[in-house]
């Protein structure tokens, strides 16, 4: 049998636009809905453009191992001769435009690489739009040739292109962003020989840590797009299927707090929500969809690419990273984290901004030129030096580039920022002589906002480096700063926010906070947008939350005992960042997100997804900071 089905004009979908996905795409920008930088990029449709000129599209129909037949697009560079590198996209947003003449905005990562002669290939993964079978969410890892899974699909796709896709020079490397670079990292065991070079780019490691939750946290703000992967098809459809929820209101924050009780907002039809709502812990069925304990005996070179300010996957490339790094000492892995949110390098713009904050000029240009490029051209093409630095790293404080042998850096030093009584933040630990704990009344009726201007918005980004002078003004956010710093201090590494805590209820949830305190005589850049002072801007530099019934373990969750001090760890993640001379370091502290983060009823529940109006309580926290029982930041200060 044929393993591929070559569509015609006449049998394959056309280049015309399609109304009903049309119509849900409208839907998606209305509500601020997007599926990733990669599915921007490819909305755009120019059957005119240079690229039909330049390149030629077959598209194939590959038959993998258990028969299932996946879509596959494969742009070929017109009138070059020789061989030419292969570079796969695997994507769950649609490989469209469909039609041998309709043609994307892009089909590789930049436009720097399109003019450096590769054949690109994009396919739809089993279950999505054009290609057959069933999805799969994260679809789990089976090691072996027996099952399927995203690694042996790839493989299957890899072999039969090195075969039959003319003028290919045996080389393979892929590349993606978002969900697409979970593919790519699930394509990292068991790799085809052929692979010789992967870039995952803010991929997903594990939905527990990443995306949909937070240490166990459910990120209310993903509820408007689980019916993106919540429903499967009957039949290979260019159009989106799946029925979007388009809210009469603008107003998030209302909006959430009358959803009700989350578990009865979607049908069962709804297969990805049911498993939400069904798998409150992390159990077994969260864990198989972990890629990191299978990231072992990786042969061939891979860079991670993450931004700090991702609001969506900053867990994923950072622990793929580190989990290569361990598993496969031998391997060619490097990092490269920038002053990114997500996917912001595949956007080249200058100056670059993320949110308010200006971090320079060309950045994402210069990373496509001189990092992005030169990784596959000596890898996939055999030209130039392969990158010198383990870790290329922007210090988001300096807004400058740094490279290191290590990341960590191993010059980083290990230190300890204590929580005082008196408000402090500081080097030295607590005393007998100040308070020994701080508290707050938090009310779920009235959760803290996650930022000053909620809009109803999937993935809210411009909140990761906000000025949090709106929560200071809260009386159930408390917060802990250091004097006017006299020298520059660089934090690099990771952060981990240990608390004592304590409260009147039996569950909360705890919200950490980094932030960088400008002075008062910080002048506006020529580029601040309108409205916005830099004066005492208290910038966010890093944040995190953790559901406090997963503290001991996220599998069993248990209750706090009212009135008794328990210890929570908090991972924040890695940060680069220098807080300058003249500012500030400040750590706030709360117990709601919202609506960015579901509400912790307070009150234990088994299942919070099934928690009533009444199940709600107001509960009083205290972060205790005491010398016996001292709540401290654990950091890494770079020398």
């Amino acid at each position: 049998m044929n393993p591929c089905l070559e569509t015609s004009a006449a049998s394959g979908p056309g280049a015309v636009a399609h109304p009903a996905r049309a119509v849900a795409l409208m839907v998606l920008i209305l509500l601020g809905v997007g599926c990733g930088p990669e599915r921007e990029a490819r909305e755009a449709v120019a059957p005119a453009s240079d690229l039909a000129a330049r390149y030629e599209k077959r598209e194939h129909r590959i038959e993998v191992r258990d028969g299932v037949q996946l879509y596959t697009e494969v742009y070929a560079p017109r009138g070059v001769t020789g061989s030419h590198p292969i570079l796969l996209r695997r994507t769950p947003y649609s490989c469209g435009p469909y039609g041998p003449d309709a043609f994307p905005e892009r089909i590789g990562p930049s436009a720097v690489l399109e003019e450096e002669g590769y054949i690109f290939v994009c396919q739809d993964v089993r279950g999505r739009y054009m290609s057959d079978g069933l999805y799969d969410n994260m679809r789990p890892h089976v090691p072996g040739d027996g099952s399927i899974d995203e690694s042996s699909d790839t493989y299957d796709t890899i072999e039969w292109l090195v075969r039959n896709v003319p003028g290919n020079n045996g080389k393979v490397g892929m590349w993606g962003i978002s969900y697409p670079g979970f593919y790519a990292a699930a394509a990292l065991p068991e790799a085809h020989p052929a692979l010789v070079a992967s870039s995952p780019q803010a991929p997903i490691a594990d939905f527990f840590f990443d995306d949909f939750h937070h240490h166990g946290a459910f990120t209310l703000a993903y509820w408007l797009i689980t019916p993106v992967f919540g429903y499967q098809k009957d039949e290979r459809t260019p159009d989106d299927w799946f029925p979007m929820r388009r809210p009469a209101t603008r107003d998030g924050y209302q909006f959430y707090l009358d959803l009700g009780r989350l578990s009865d907002t979607y049908g069962p039809d709804n297969f990805f929500w049911r498993q939400l709502v069904e798998h409150p812990n992390y159990d077994e069925f969260w864990q198989s969809r972990n890629i990191l304990p299978h990231l072992r005996n990786v042969d061939h070179a891979v860079m991670t690419v993450g931004g700090w300010f991702d609001a969506e996957d900053l867990y994923g490339p950072l622990n793929i990273y580190r989990t290569l790094e361990r598993e496969n000492p031998g391997a060619f892995n490097v990092l490269v984290m920038g002053p990114w949110s997500h996917g912001g390098w595949s956007r080249p713009r200058s100056p670059h901004l993320v949110g308010n904050i200006v971090f320079g000029e060309d950045i994402s240009g210069w990373y496509q030129r001189e990092v992005e490029a030169p990784f596959f051209r000596h890898f996939l093409k055999g030209e130039g030096e392969p990158p010198s630095f383990e870790a290329l790293v922007f210090d988001t404080g300096r807004k400058e580039w740094r490279a290191f042998p290590s990341w960590p850096p191993p010059s980083a030093r290990p230190s300890r920022f204590y929580l005082r009584g008196d408000g402090s933040l500081s080097l030295e630990p607590p005393t007998n002589s100040e308070a020994q704990h701080s508290e707050y009344v938090s009310d779920p009726n009235e959760p803290v906002p996650y930022t000053d201007a909620i809009r109803l918005v999937f993935t809210p980004r411009l909140y990761m480096t906000e000025d949090q002078r709106f929560a200071s003004r809260r009386p159930d956010v408390i917060e802990f700063q250091t004097p006017l710093l006299e020298e520059d201090l660089t934090l690099s590494g990771e952060i981990v926010a240990q608390l004592e805590v304590s409260t009147t209820g039996t569950d909360a949830d705890w919200v950490v906070k980094l932030i960088d305190v400008y002075p008062d005589d910080e002048p506006n850049d020529g580029h601040t947008p309108e409205g916005i002072e830099l004066s005492g801007y208290e910038l966010l530099v890093r944040s995190e939350v953790i559901r406090g019934r997963f503290r001991n373990s996220y599998e069993r969750p248990e209750p706090f005992v009212p009135g008794e001090v328990t210890t929570v760890r908090l991972p924040l993640q890695d940060v680069f960042h220098t807080f300058k001379r003249g500012h500030r370091i400040m750590v706030q502290i709360q117990s709601t997100w919202f609506p960015l983060f579901d509400r912790n009823p307070q009150s234990f529940v088994p299942n919070i997804f099934e928690a009533e109006a009444g199940d709600f309580i107001t509960a009083t926290h205290r972060v205790h900071h005491s010398p016996a029982r001292p709540t401290f930041l654990e950091v890494e200060v770079l020398p």
